[in-house]
């Protein structure tokens, strides 16, 4: 392969790497308002928790139709372009969802949000695996560290705003202004190459996408949002309402989950440098795993915060970890590569809130908590595959 014609200078590399480690602070302070506002939006528009259900799974079909569009203007434009545009739909959203509009403009609000929000968790993937390649060392689980980290302030933001008469427009408004900052800022500082490289032949003949690779890497990404999601919707109430531990106590399973989340993800790129993916994601799987058997077999309060924290070891590693591997399937087509395996993340979320809801119904919720972990399982059988490929340079072309 011919060398490059430019190299991008160190200033605009450090640059992109800011200014993506910022659409992922975007999107996570943005859906932590968002989730963290749903009781005060159920209440105000009159809604049960049948129609909240709804919504969410509106979002995320939504979703996964914006991480679809992402692909399409990633190979038309660039994956910068997407990134701008789905920031953007969050920032015309998070308003729209804030203002007293009727039920319909409300759940048309939704929709948006769902759009965008699948553009920007596809098309931010897809610049943090561009910067990465770039960087030439692990990066990915930085990002991420920046999506909890926003997560937790955002939550915070809430709480401090919970007793004013505005509450949750408040941080809505705030999460849309954030977003709309971060795009007026990524037109310059995200990556605007294009994903445009002669393809490796042993990475997919004749320019294929790579399927089996997808599919492997999208069961972990599957895998990990089926835990996320069942400790974030039924950890609390496990805690509250099956051991019966006081309300200022029940949280802190979820507390314990986003805590062990945020370390992982902050010391993971480090722990890659020295010891590979594949070590990090065999242990922390088997740490996950062993989080989640606890939960189900021992009926403590502190026994359970315990076992949601080291399910926030796992789901903190694995997902940076899989879309890093992924993204080296097939560099030539590595945004659609990402564009497809985020699409896991959303059946994900449906099945680890939806199934472990249904099966609490006939085992207890404790006993739910066993269908994450067996989830879990074929990871350490898939482990070997987040073991490098060569490194192959990318190419820039011509900025649109």
């Amino acid at each position: 392969m011919s060398a490059p014609t430019s190299i991008r200078t160190p200033v605009s590399l450090r640059r992109s790497r800011v200014a993506v480690s910022a659409s992922y602070a975007a999107q996570g302070f943005g859906y932590a308002v968002v989730v963290t506002s749903l009781p005060n939006l159920k209440t105000r528009h009159g809604i049960d928790d049948t129609v909240v259900s709804l919504i969410v799974l509106l979002v995320c079909i939504a979703a996964a139709g914006g991480s679809l569009l992402a692909d399409r203007l990633a190979l038309r434009w660039g994956s910068r372009v997407a990134l701008v545009v789905g920031l953007l739909l969050e920032a015309v959203a998070l308003p729209l969802i804030a203002s007293p509009v009727g039920l319909p403009a409300f759940i048309a609000a939704f929709a948006i949000y769902g759009a965008g929000l699948g553009i920007v968790d596809a098309a931010g993937a897809m610049q943090g695996v561009l910067v990465q390649q770039r960087v030439g060392v692990s990066v990915m689980a930085g990002f991420f560290a920046w999506y909890t980290g926003a997560a937790i302030l955002g939550a915070l933001l809430m709480s401090a705003v919970a007793g004013t008469a505005a509450n949750a427009s408040i941080a809505l408004v705030v999460g849309a202004i954030v977003a709309l900052a971060i795009a007026i800022v990524g037109v310059r500082g995200f990556d605007p190459r294009l994903t445009k490289l002669p393809p490796a032949p042993d990475a997919a003949p004749h320019g294929k996408l790579p399927h089996r690779g997808i599919a492997l890497f999208g069961t972990v990404v599957l895998a990990a949002f089926v835990v996320d999601s069942a400790v974030s919707t039924w950890s609390t109430v496990y805690l509250h309402d099956v051991l019966l531990t006081g309300a200022a106590i029940a949280p802190l399973g979820y507390a314990a989950y986003q805590a062990a989340i945020l370390v992982t993800r902050v010391g993971a790129d480090m722990l890659v440098r020295r010891f590979g993916r594949v070590i990090l994601a065999v242990v922390t799987t088997v740490l996950a795993i062993l989080g989640c058997l606890v939960v189900a077999s021992v009926p403590s309060t502190w026994a359970a915060v315990a076992g949601f924290a080291l399910a926030g070891f796992g789901v903190g590693a694995l997902v940076p970890l899989a879309f890093s591997a992924a993204g080296e399937l097939h560099e030539a087509r590595s945004d659609e590569v990402i564009a497809r395996v985020n699409l896991f993340n959303y059946a994900g979320a449906v099945l680890g809130a939806v199934l472990v809801g249904l099966l609490a119904d006939s085992t207890g919720l404790a006993h739910a908590f066993l269908l994450p972990m067996a989830l879990l399982i074929p990871v350490l059988f898939l482990a070997r595959r987040f073991g490098p490929r060569p490194a192959r340079a990318l190419a820039p072309t011509p900025t649109p």
